[in-house]
């Protein structure tokens, strides 16, 4: 009995040890996706495969929002289970993404200096502040949490900020769907501020239409995908006002995940009915495409973005680092 024990201790050993280093390997979303190549409406430039792995005591896992740092260059990552990551992209001479280093890995912290913890470690999305001002050091982020919905402003190593006034119909979590489909989408547009969405429709809402609202109550339409189940799950504003937003398809484990990226022309004051809005690139698993749990969405420069999926830090799904480039005719905007 001991040897076996010692056995066994040395086999749970030898398994905490390869969970934790961390490794990437690039792989292909579709056999005709390659990197460079151009593929519904999008021209793939490189897919990472993040493994599970333990960095300063924080799991690298269950990532669901992303942003861009210009002046830092640095991409962060925040994870559903409360931690904050600060990734640098590596790329070959033709803009492929091939790699990626964990620079730092930081616990979000509550008003009070501790860690979150679930319920309060939800957290879904991320905007950045002051990320492309041409100055060192003033970032802020932005932090959205689906099970007790909030937004909380954070420094770049965690620290809590304060918290943002959301609208009243976004406070009480018994005005969602499902406690499960609350809080998802923010971004900071450079007229409206602050813009939030929730991942279904709240309550007496139409089923199909989402309100995005910006801090101060006003709200717009905002009409949701034709595939069954679709949910939004990120947005990203762009220059000129438009938006770029992901949305999930997903209703059972044997039916079709559907992933999409579709624009949004610019948001105005005298909108009385829905958005208008272009669909930009279709993902569709049954056609053969290798999809996940994608949730994290951030611009990078001019037309290319990074997407990310969220494996809910489970084995059976994959923590993909998407970088891509959206073509001229999809209507996004090509400026620095």
């Amino acid at each position: 009995m001991p040897r076996l024990f010692l056995a066994l201790a040395l086999i749970f050993s030898l398994q905490s040890a390869c969970a934790q280093k961390f490794q990437t390997t690039p792989i292909t979303l579709a056999d005709h996706a390659g990197p460079g190549q151009t593929a519904a409406g999008i021209r793939w430039l490189g897919v990472l495969r993040l493994s599970q792995a333990v960095i300063n005591d924080l799991k690298l896992c269950g990532l669901s929002g992303l942003a861009w740092d210009e002046d830092e260059k640095l991409l962060y990552a925040v994870s559903d289970i409360g931690g904050l990551f600060h990734l640098r992209p590596e790329f070959d001479s033709h803009g492929v993404l091939i790699g990626v280093r964990i620079i730092a890995a930081y616990p979000l912290l509550d008003a009070s200096g501790q860690p979150v913890h679930s319920p309060f470690d939800d957290a879904e999305d991320l905007a950045i502040r002051n990320g492309d001002n041409g100055s060192l050091g003033d970032t802020e982020l932005l932090i959205s949490f689906e099970l007790r919905p909030r937004v909380i402003r954070y420094s770049p190593g965690g620290q809590w900020r304060g918290e943002e006034s959301l609208p009243k119909p976004l406070r009480d979590i018994r005005n969602y769907r499902d406690r499960n489909q609350a809080l998802e989408a923010i971004t900071l547009d450079p007229r409206w501020g602050l813009l939030i969405g929730t991942e279904a429709p709240l309550r007496g809402d139409p089923i199909d239409q989402i309100r995005l609202f910006a801090d101060n109550g006003r709200f717009w339409s905002y009409r949701l995908g034709t595939a069954p189940g679709s949910a939004l799950v990120a947005m990203e504003a762009l220059p000129d006002g438009s938006l770029l937003t992901l949305e999930r398809a997903y209703t059972a484990p044997l039916r079709p995940l559907i992933i999409s990226l579709r624009h949004v022309k610019p948001l105005t004051a005298e909108q009385k009915t829905p958005l208008s809005i272009t669909d930009v690139a279709i993902l569709d698993s049954s056609q053969g495409w290798l999809l996940d749990n994608f949730e994290g969405l951030t611009r990078y420069q001019n037309r290319r973005f990074f997407m990310v999926s969220d494996d809910n830090c489970n084995l059976w799904q994959s923590t993909l680092l998407v970088h891509l480039e959206l073509s001229p005719t999809s209507s996004q905007p090509d400026s620095p």
